[in-house]
């Protein structure tokens, strides 16, 4: 069955009590997700699982009577935290499509977003992530198929999938824009760069810090790419000749991500292009392969670490600010990969100095990446050196890249700490 976006009607598709898993980032089906809310009241309660989200398709304030959960606070999903109307399962990313298959993860309806190539073939449009995993959990998919969404190598639409209603669409696609950078990301960037060979394989994630890291690496030769998502930056780095993909075993020539997060620009570049591959996440997020790519560097960045090097990526204060994510099987592949490194970056102060964010201790808030995984953490003051060092080491070097207004009360806090153990 097919419809227009002026005549897409729920009733009968959409039960009361049903939880819908909606497309995330620029994959959003946004023809769709207005329509829901448009229609939430009519339909009954509702669960929306939501996972980044680039659109204001679900502001707080326009969607009373739906609920929500989704596994972490990205772009307006920490709109949606801040309100206290996200319910967050802390969950690996690559284990997502597995709680949706086993059914751990409820799912009734899913509203996806497909792109169409020119021979007529379907296919997800800027996420091969748990959207397949939960469709086929789906009692119903319903899909937008927008003619400006890009066709990705990879992501093609099952044909043994049913999709009850398909909405065709022409409208733009929701977007993230490169963040823009300060000069202590530049700073950081810098010292992250020059601990990256030339032929390494990069994965980053999104925001400041990673897009500062990225545009460091722009002189850089024979990047490969395998990353949970794929952002303007990387478009950049391709440009500028630094990625050729040349080194990497397996995909050799080929960008490989999850997702992409970006714009127009990255949009048009990706769109039938074989030189781009969308990846689901046990091969995104799978230790095992990226663990077989020599020189794999994850850089990833976190709202705080500790002494020992255990990782917040998660909560700041008492908000749920992040997501566990990737980053657990990113900095495990790092450590693993012949001469790959996991590098955590991040500013040393946050609330403009107020707060350090190297602590003594994460003190009841998430640990996100282990100690027992820690390599490489690097802050506009250095980079400290973790791997295979003993705690008090450890503790030594961390306090050596914090802002030097916080290192007296942490070289203090440190000798409690290890006096304790």
């Amino acid at each position: 069955m097919s419809a227009t976006a002026d005549m897409i009607d729920f009733a009968g598709l959409v039960r009361p009590g049903d939880t819908v898993v909606v497309g995330q980032a620029s994959g959003d089906p946004t023809a769709l997700s207005e329509a829901l809310v448009r229609q939430r009241h009519a339909l009954g309660p509702l669960t929306v699982f939501v996972g980044a989200l680039f659109s204001d398709s679900f502001a707080p304030a326009a969607t009373d009577g739906l609920a929500f959960s989704g596994y972490g606070a990205i772009g307006g999903a920490g709109a949606l935290a801040r309100a206290g109307r996200l319910d967050v399962v802390p969950a690996q990313y690559s284990r997502i499509p597995g709680l949706f298959a086993d059914g751990i993860l409820p799912v009734d309806v899913a509203l996806l977003q497909l792109a169409r190539d020119g021979d007529g073939r379907l296919g997800l449009a800027c996420n091969n992530d748990y959207s397949l995993a939960a469709a086929r959990r789906a009692r119903t998919v319903i899909a937008e198929v927008n003619d400006r969404a890009p066709f990705c190598f990879g992501a093609e639409w099952p044909d043994d999938l049913e999709i009850a209603l398909t909405v065709e669409t022409s409208r733009p696609l929701a977007e993230l824009a490169p963040a823009r950078i300060g000069p202590v990301e530049e700073r950081i960037a810098e010292l992250v760069a020059g601990r990256i060979p030339d032929g390494a394989v990069i994965q980053t994630g999104i925001g400041a810090m990673p897009d500062a890291i990225l545009s460091a690496l722009a002189g850089h030769r024979d990047l490969g790419v395998h990353s949970g998502m794929l952002g303007d930056r990387f478009l950049d780095l391709i440009e500028a000749g630094a990625v050729s993909n040349a080194r990497k075993p397996f995909d050799t020539g080929i960008t490989t991500g999850g997702s992409l997060f970006g714009t127009g620009r990255l949009f048009r570049f990706a769109d039938r292009n074989p030189a781009v591959k969308l990846v689901p996440p046990a091969i995104s997020h799978g230790v095992d392969v990226m663990a077989r790519l020599p020189g794999f560097t994850a850089i990833n960045s976190a709202v705080e670490v500790d002494l020992s090097g255990q990782v917040n990526a998660e909560v700041a204060g008492n908000r749920y600010v992040g997501a566990v994510g990737g980053q657990v099987d990113f900095v495990r592949a790092g450590n693993l990969a012949p001469g790959g490194r996991s590098i955590i970056a991040l500013p040393s102060t946050a609330r403009d100095g107020a707060v350090s964010r190297i602590v003594a201790s994460l003190d009841g808030r998430p640990v996100t990446s282990l100690r027992s995984d820690a390599d490489l953490v690097v802050t506009e003051w250095g980079v400290a050196e973790l791997k295979g060092r003993s705690l008090a080491e450890r503790a030594r070097r961390m306090i050596a890249i914090a802002d030097p207004a916080f290192r007296d009360d942490l070289e203090r806090a440190a000798g409690a700490l290890l006096k304790s153990d």
